[in-house]
């Protein structure tokens, strides 16, 4: 694929080029192993001498096109799929993380990635500190370790909607000899490329808007191929021999494909949280239309959110495109295009109004799922943080009022009407 082409075109013709006679259309290679003539060319396999497909845990066809396509989309020199986003920030974090080990992570993620890095990986040995993001850079200094090995944070933060300002991250990250991994789920590669900002990885959730249509589980990891891993002299399982591929050393065979090569031969291998070739047929049908969906979803955001800041019965509206947002010029700068269509707001009322409010919606569907082409809605209160007092919600910086609604592509008149109906109710 010629990379001067433009993100629409890369969408649709990126990863799969078909051959005289081959099928139009990305095939799905439903087949857990691939035939050899002889051992010799199966073992040369296994000694990473040659690339081919043997077992499609490590890697297949239809997964690597897809791959291929998303890497071409942000930039990179290589992907891997995972079998879902969560996957993809545990790869991303222990492909060069090991016992004793530490991470800085902005506390603006999502919560699952939040318990992941605070207490999953913490019972794995490796710590992490969280930090404000809007925090000042010599403040965020403190957080850094001799045995720091990564920097985390997201360009819009789930459910938060904070705007990441990357340049400060990455500066930060690189004064330390540290990679910045940025997880781009919720702007796409159609509305922010961290890697033109300076951030080396980015993860997604594919099952959100790169899919589109809430059809398929799945994650990415990219590679910018920019970090030095050998010249930051802190990534042992990158730059010395791999004991378990009779010595290779990734960064001498690979050169810029070696952060990549490794997650394939070693945690795939070892770990095996693939998506299947069905899937990833669907995630790439979703990402020939991404372009045309992230256009939609931010107009009609746009309209809902400014319809929602002027309703007397709205506390609040939190939407970097609306001028007055905290964010909205950090947004202008990294997400000129438009951000996403996920909003956040606070219905007058508290709890007892939120959910009246969101039981009256028609249109929206309740679901714990954001980022498709439907439009819908969750009462943080009431379902993800259920457990929490109300002490607890506010120490999370969740009113009990608080609603994420994520904003379809239907027509935003039909969007607002039902907005209005609701709340109507209270």
């Amino acid at each position: 694929m010629d990379r001067n082409y433009q993100i629409e075109t890369k969408c649709i013709h990126s990863g799969w080029t078909p051959k005289k006679g081959e099928p139009r259309m990305l095939p799905i290679y439903q087949s857990t192993t691939f035939k050899y003539d002889s051992s010799e060319e199966m073992g040369r396999l296994f000694d990473l001498e040659e690339s081919g497909y043997f077992y499609t845990r490590l890697q297949n066809p239809t997964n690597d096109a897809v791959a291929a396509k998303i890497a071409d989309l942000e930039g990179g020199v290589a992907a891997i799929l995972t079998s879902s986003g969560q996957a993809a920030n545990f790869y991303a974090a222990v492909n060069i993380c090991e016992a004793g080990d530490h991470i800085v992570a902005s506390t603006a993620i999502y919560g699952g990635t939040f318990n992941l890095y605070g207490v999953t990986l913490k019972k794995l040995g490796i710590d992490c500190t969280f930090v404000d993001p809007d925090a000042p850079a010599e403040e965020l200094e403190k957080a850094f370790r001799p045995n720091t090995k990564l920097v985390f944070a997201e360009t819009i933060s789930n459910p938060s909607l904070v705007v990441l300002d990357i340049e400060k991250f990455a500066g930060l990250a690189h004064s330390h000899q540290v990679p910045l991994i940025v997880d781009n789920t919720f702007a796409t590669p159609v509305n922010c490329r961290p890697f033109e900002w300076g951030a080396d990885i980015v993860t997604h959730s594919t099952t959100k808007y790169m899919d589109g249509h809430a059809a398929q589980v799945g994650g990415a990891v990219v590679d910018s191929g920019n970090f030095d891993w050998t010249k930051a002299g802190k990534f042992p399982g990158l730059t010395t021999p791999d004991e378990s591929y009779h010595g290779i050393i990734y960064t001498e065979k690979f050169g810029k494909m070696a952060y990549i090569m490794k997650m394939t031969s070693q945690l795939m291998r070892d770990l095996g949280s693939i998506p299947s070739p069905q899937n990833c047929f669907l995630l790439n049908l979703g990402l020939e239309t991404l372009p045309l969906r992230m256009e939609r979803h931010c107009s009609n955001a746009q309209k809902v959110a400014e319809y929602l800041a002027s309703h007397e019965k709205i506390e609040y509206v939190n939407y970097a495109g609306l001028p007055g947002d905290k964010y909205h010029a950090v947004a202008q700068k990294y997400l000129p295009r438009g951000t996403c269509g996920v909003i956040s707001f606070e219905v007058k009322g508290g709890r007892q109004a939120a959910v009246t409010f969101i039981d009256s919606l028609k249109l929206a569907s309740i679901v714990t799922h954001v980022a498709d082409a439907k439009t819908c809605v969750l009462h943080p209160a009431s379902h993800t943080h259920r457990q929490l007092s109300d002490q607890q919600l506010a120490d999370a910086g969740i009113s009990t009022g608080l609603i994420r609604f994520s904003v379809g592509i239907e027509n935003p008149d039909d969007i607002i009407s039902d907005l209005e109906q609701a709340l109507s109710a209270l």
